[in-house]
């Protein structure tokens, strides 16, 4: 029993050496990737999380793997919690300094990542590599103030709505993906010419702009007042503040055929930092 049981501690204490091992390379491929590449993981938090991690496997390794004295314990134990306590304060400090709006897609493949600073209100949203790395795309178009409100409109379209320091609503969009053959691109707005229609709401996008119809009341967006993002996503715009956003559902797809008319469903999605979802938007026709 006593050998089992010797046997059993240090396959435990092995197991805990090579996760303290694996833990301390992923940190320094990380700190290679970071300075050469300009990469982050998507929650600058997760650096110190990750060594935390490191220096409990290699603390109970130790313990584990080599017979130490009560004395030669407590020393290792003060050291390893000494290297936590530091870690968690920097953790604590770079919560303060940075704030970090991490979202996951519904089908679980893509990640927003935006990062604000919260002293300057700057925000810059980030491209996510390989699950857990990202890297800097581009700055939101406002500084922002207060709270982040995400919502993901289809599996590769997320909407993050916000204030700016100019107490108006923005709404910056995350697209990570094409409803055509990816090789060339298209204008969402000529793409859905015609009649939408939905549960109490009504889209016309015509040569005009898109007009808009909710409870009985119509509000033509011109052109230049709808913001492209990607490939997959508009913006409608009153007076420089985001009102609404349109999106391509998942099944929307474009030929390059201009005789085949294009196929599948958008959703609309208001521009407020209430609680609300997208609507569904299903073609009427061509008008």
């Amino acid at each position: 029993m006593k050998q089992n049981k010797r046997k059993l501690t240090k396959i435990i204490g092995c197991i805990l050496f090579f996760l303290a091992v694996g833990f301390f390379s992923l940190q320094m491929g990380y700190l290679y990737v970071h300075s050469k590449f300009q990469a982050a993981y998507i929650d600058d938090r997760l650096f110190y999380m990750i060594n935390i991690f490191c220096i409990i496997c290699l603390f109970l390794a130790i313990v584990y793997l080599l017979k130490l004295t009560k004395r030669s314990k407590l020393i290792v134990m003060g050291i390893g919690v000494a290297f936590i306590i530091v870690n968690m304060v920097m953790l604590v400090s770079s919560n303060q300094e940075i704030k970090n709006i991490t979202s996951i897609s519904p089908d679980w493949k893509q990640v927003l990542v935006v990062k604000q600073n919260k002293e300057t209100g700057e925000a810059v949203y980030y491209r996510s590599h390989y699950g857990i790395l990202a890297r800097p795309k581009e700055k939101l178009p406002y500084e922002t103030t207060g709270e982040f409100k995400t919502e993901w409109l289809a599996d590769d379209v997320v909407a993050v709505t916000y204030k700016a320091t100019d107490n108006m609503i923005q709404q910056f969009i995350g697209t990570y993906g094409d409803r055509g053959s990816g090789m060339s691109y298209y204008y969402v707005g000529p793409e859905i010419h015609g009649k939408w229609q939905g549960d109490n709401i009504v889209v016309l996008s015509d040569p005009k702009g898109i007009s808009i119809t909710e409870n009985n009341e119509t509000e033509l967006f011109e052109w230049d007042h709808i913001h492209q993002f990607g490939t997959l996503a508009i913006v409608l715009k009153r007076n420089n503040e985001a009102v609404w956003t349109i999106s391509l559902n998942e099944n929307f797809e474009i030929f390059s055929d201009a005789a085949k008319p294009n196929t599948g469903n958008i959703s609309i999605y208001k521009a407020t930092m209430e609680e609300n979802k997208p609507i569904q938007l299903h073609y009427v026709d061509s008008h």
